[in-house]
């Protein structure tokens, strides 16, 4: 009787990126900024256990982050603030953190993120600034906002306004989505390139989202 053949051998494990392996050592506190050309190194002690090459991105495969339009709701000079939810504030809690980083991989402190959002009902305050507010990234390129998940609108699925910019760089202005939507099949701006991942934490999401800026390493 012929033996059956063996089991097929386990699937190799998923590549660990680069920029999954620079957030990892940023949040231990080991990787040092460099502010005069070249990427930051993280160490890859789980393969050969020395520092990995520079390489020529940090976006896994898609592009710095796409652009979108602005929208008929900005209002420039918002407040300096990352809390734009009063407490009190009727909706869900919702806090969005992550990193930004150049085309090089390296993060970028100092950057400008300036968020406006709807509130909880769908509107937008055209009177003062509420939820809207201005932050700088820290010395990591780190950014945390804490706000509410933005109500719904006629034509529109979930989501977040926000420009972006470097010290002396072009602005991105851009727009971040919530996955598992049902409105984003059908929202013609919704784009899938600028999904947060979000999870939920009992009564409130918690939210991440990293950006790529199109420029080069800080001089």
């Amino acid at each position: 009787m012929t033996p059956p053949p063996p089991p097929p051998p386990p699937p190799p494990p998923h590549d660990i990126t680069r920029k999954a392996l620079l957030k990892a050592a940023l949040v231990a506190g080991t990787v040092p900024l460099l502010t005069s050309g070249g990427a930051a190194l993280a160490r890859d002690t789980a393969t050969r256990g020395g520092p990995l090459a520079p390489t020529p991105t940090c976006d896994d495969g898609d592009g710095p982050t796409h652009e979108q339009m602005e929208g008929p709701y900005f209002k420039p000079n918002s407040p300096l603030r990352t809390d734009l939810a009063p407490p009190g504030t009727p909706g869900i809690p919702l806090t969005v953190s992550g990193y930004v980083f150049s085309r090089t991989c390296t993060p970028l402190p100092g950057v400008l993120l300036d968020f406006w959002q709807a509130d909880d009902n769908g509107s937008y305050d055209l009177a003062g600034y509420a939820f809207r507010g201005h932050q700088f990234t820290d010395n990591t390129g780190a950014f945390a906002l804490t706000t509410i998940v933005p109500g719904l609108y006629p034509g529109r699925t979930r989501h977040l306004h926000v420009k972006a910019q470097a010290p002396g760089e072009a602005v991105l202005t851009t727009q971040l989505y919530f996955p598992d939507e049902p409105r984003n099949h059908t929202d013609a701006l919704f784009d899938p390139a600028l999904l947060m991942t979000v999870q939920d934490n009992g009564t409130d999401r918690q939210g991440t989202f990293d950006f790529v800026l199109d420029v080069a390493d800080t001089p």
